[in-house]
């Protein structure tokens, strides 16, 4: 019964006849460039009597002790923000999850930290995956940027991981045919592929970045990844003033240890993207020094690059609490609240750039609550500054 229904399914994946095939798929690529898709600043947000206000999804491991930080920046900031906090964690239930998926609907935007899977078999489905795939958040956008006065293996790193993030290996598409043979299918669309293709491409334009690489296995999955090749390759034409090229995701890993600052926007499908951000991370600090950002055409939840719970650093105040920080700061810049994202922006990298407030991730010995202390001195003096200059804070 199982193979029959594969075999179906097969046949309705299979590719139609070229021609025709080719023909559609042109009119579908040509048709996407008059649609205009989110940029962060286009998707909105609930504002009610001038305050903003935004989800939030504690987590599990360091996420709660991070997130009470977020809190007191912004409070210290000034930031007309609300928080509603919904607590979604590894033990949460069905219903909660979707009071969670509810109010970051009705909102519009939310900050989470990870929540942890459980990796026996045969447990529910990824709570995360589950965000993501309900509020369909199909971009994942993770910069990895060299941080100032920090000396890593390489320097100068300035791209972008871009990840289609709805389908690919994370369909959750399992069953088990007989004992012991496991089917695990890898779900790749033309219609998915061609969204994050031109997402991509807007985005390069948006960030005036001049090349974007789109990474994929179609030398192995020829169907699945040939797809995505084939889509990425066509949008790449409405976009001449970009540089396209393509790269094999395993020698994609090889070039980014060896000479990553060849790369600028990078475009890929589902577990791809995931790797290789973490990759790009691990380049230029690790998990707590990186934002990433989960873009859908209603809704933006903004998280740390990596998805890292940090569940061995929960109470011991040593996690870097800068990507938290750095999210929320770009949580504030997608809400309109510019002056106030850049000035949290600005203070989180002045403090990573001085030696001694380091934590133990990156290579000094300060404490989380030391390294928020000095970030909160910071916004306070700009805030100062800015209002003793007259500067105009976002309303």
């Amino acid at each position: 019964m199982a193979m029959r229904v594969l075999n179906s399914l097969q046949l309705k994946l299979r590719p139609i006849a070229k021609s025709a095939a080719n023909q559609q798929f042109i009119k579908t690529i040509r048709s996407c460039s008059t649609v205009t898709l989110p940029s962060l600043d286009d998707i909105p947000s609930a504002v009610y009597g001038g305050r903003h206000t935004v989800t939030l999804i504690p987590g599990d491991g360091v996420g709660p002790e991070l997130i009470g930080y977020v809190k007191e920046a912004i409070r210290f900031s000034g930031a007309p923000v609300d928080f509603e906090e919904i607590g979604v964690n590894r033990e949460s239930t069905p219903a909660e999850l979707e009071n969670a998926l509810l109010a970051l609907s009705r909102n519009g935007v939310g900050l989470k930290g990870n929540v942890e899977a459980d990796l026996t078999r045969n447990t529910d489905k990824s709570k995360n995956i589950a965000i993501r795939k309900g509020l369909d958040l199909f971009a994942n956008v993770v910069r990895c940027k060299s941080l100032p006065s920090y000396r890593t293996r390489h320097s100068n790193i300035d791209l972008v991981v871009i990840r289609e993030n709805t389908e690919g290996e994370y369909s959750q598409l399992e069953h088990e045919n007989v004992a012991g043979v496991i089917e695990s299918l890898k779900i790749i669309t033309r219609s998915n592929s061609a969204r994050i293709a031109k997402y991509a491409f807007d985005y390069a334009t948006r960030n005036h970045k001049t090349k974007v690489c789109a990474v994929h296995k179609a030398n192995i999955m020829k169907q699945s990844d040939g797809l995505f090749l084939e889509v990425c390759t066509e949008m790449s034409k409405l976009y001449p003033h970009i540089e396209f090229s393509n790269m094999i995701i395993d020698n994609c890993a090889m070039q980014m240890v060896s000479n990553p600052q060849q790369f600028e926007v990078m475009v890929m499908p589902n577990l791809y993207g995931n790797i290789i951000a973490n990759i790009g991370t691990g380049l230029v600090g690790g998990p707590g020094a990186t934002a990433g950002a989960n873009i859908g055409t209603r809704c933006a939840v903004f998280e740390q690059g990596t998805r890292n719970s940090g569940r061995s650093l929960v109470g011991m105040n040593v996690a870097n609490p800068s990507a938290m920080l750095l999210a929320s700061a770009d949580m504030l810049n997608h809400i309109g609240l510019h002056s106030y994202g850049t000035t949290l922006h600005d203070s989180i990298y002045e403090v990573l750039a001085n030696p001694e407030l380091r934590t133990p991730d990156l290579g000094g010995d300060a404490t989380t609550l030391e390294v928020v202390q000095e970030i909160f001195t910071k916004i306070k003096a700009k805030t100062k500054f800015n209002m003793e200059q007259g500067v105009q804070t976002d309303s």
